[in-house]
């Protein structure tokens, strides 16, 4: 029986598996043949490219599946494309190809980031942006310093030496201050203004000295230029308290008071008011003290147990006023304000401020709005000023009165001996030895 399909003939066991006994080769003989009906004319469909994950399908090599292409028929399919990896569409580094828009075709993939040059990018931002920033608080800072003191309305000034001195003041100026605020700050309502401290800070390269000038300090009035009038006024050798000098011509007569008594140059003056140095005190979220003994004065308003404590700007204030409550009196006072100063600019000069605008420019604000400065005082001074009173509490600083010989109508007398040695050592920028009291 003949096994094959129909249409077809043919010896099986003759053609394969057995050779044959011809003398014709095998291969130049006629092959089974199948007859084919005549293909059906179809629309070309696009083949579906196969998931990468799937890999490559040869049944799409010709648009059919083995029987070779249709004729006209056109595929779209690029026999050179590779997906996934290798020539055609990979990226020249290895990578992956990426799926391309609706042609179904694949771009090259995103290069890696180069993390070195967004490193630099980014430093140089940073570095902009801080440069920026200490610029534009430079020139805020500047504008708000009230430049109001004229020092070249002082005459026959002594020569300056090495370092650089700093007259500082503390004045009961209430200005800006409302009808509560002085209430509450116990500052009363008097007009004007009269200094209620004053010290000499030196900066040298022996490290910082500050000096309190008691503000009972019995000293001449010489000879001076009247700082609004421009007259001349001669000097009659009155001898008044050191906080008279003050009160008549303001700090330029000041200053020429104290340049007189003591013969040291002052280069800079600086002054705040009770409100201002309230508010530098709260800005910073208070100044930590230990107290080492009690003590309470009504007139000022202090109220004060031993110990450690955070004083607010209102007790800080009585703090610095007190004088009443200690046998001492002015001296004890200035010891007072001496410490605290000390304490201030120690706390506030810290990264912790610094580098802290919530507290930096609260701080700046308070302490810029009500600081009255020479008209020479630079911002680069002033902070200068700022970290040598940080330094009197360090191992290189030292802190003293003015030495005290006794007094003269209630007034303390200095002593002339040990103040000529103390300023020609302030003068050599020498360490300081002279004892006060």
């Amino acid at each position: 029986m003949n096994d094959w399909p129909d249409r077809r003939t043919g010896d099986r066991s003759e053609r394969y598996g057995r050779g044959s006994a011809s003398a014709q080769p095998e291969g130049a003989r006629a092959m089974p043949h199948i007859q084919r009906r005549p293909a059906q004319p179809r629309t070309p469909q696009r083949p579906q490219v196969p998931p990468q994950s799937q890999g490559y399908d040869d049944r799409y090599q010709d648009g059919g599946y083995g029987n070779g292409p249709e004729p006209g028929y056109d595929s779209g399919y690029n026999t050179g494309q590779v997906y996934g990896s290798g020539s055609g569409g990979s990226d020249s580094r290895g990578g992956g190809g990426r799926r391309g828009g609706g042609d179904g075709g694949y771009v090259q993939g995103r290069p890696a980031p180069d993390w070195r040059r967004r490193i630099k990018l980014g430093a140089l931002t940073l570095v902009v942006v801080v440069l920026a920033v200490s610029i534009s608080t430079y020139f805020w800072a500047d504008s708000k310093l009230k430049r109001e003191v004229d020092l070249s309305k002082v005459i026959e000034r002594p020569e300056s030496g090495d370092g650089t001195n700093y007259l500082i003041v503390g004045s009961d100026s209430r200005e800006g201050m409302s009808a509560e605020e002085k209430k509450r700050l116990r500052t009363g309502s008097a007009e004007g203004k009269r200094t209620d401290s004053m010290m000499i800070l030196h900066d040298g390269s022996n490290g910082p000295t500050l000096i309190s000038l008691p503000r009972d300090s019995n000293v001449e009035i010489p000879s001076f230029k009247g700082s609004e009038s421009g007259k001349m006024f001669q000097g009659t050798g009155r001898q008044v308290k050191l906080n008279a000098a003050y009160a008549e011509d303001g700090p330029e007569l000041l200053v020429r008071t104290v340049e007189f008594n003591t013969g040291l140059h002052i280069d800079h003056y600086v002054e705040i008011g009770f409100g201002g140095f309230a508010k530098i005190v709260d800005a910073i979220g208070g100044v930590e003290l230990d107290i080492p003994k009690a003590f309470k004065d009504k007139k000022s308003g202090a109220d004060f147990q031993a110990g450690k404590q955070t004083l607010n700007g209102e007790q800080s204030l009585a703090f610095v006023r007190t004088r009443y409550a200690f046998a001492g009196s002015d001296l004890d006072r200035t010891k007072n304000q001496q410490k605290f100063l000390a304490a201030l600019a120690s706390q506030t000069a810290t990264p912790s401020t610094i580098l802290n605008p919530f507290k930096l420019y609260p701080t700046m604000g308070a302490g810029l709005d009500t600081l009255i400065v020479d008209k020479d005082m630079s911002l680069w001074a002033l902070g200068n000023m700022f970290f040598a009173m940080k330094g009197v509490t360090g191992g290189d600083g030292t802190s003293m009165n003015m030495p005290i010989s006794g007094s003269v109508n209630g007034n303390l007398v200095w002593d002339k001996a040990k103040v000529k040695q103390l300023v020609q050592q302030l003068n050599n920028d020498e360490k300081v030895t002279v004892k006060g009291n």
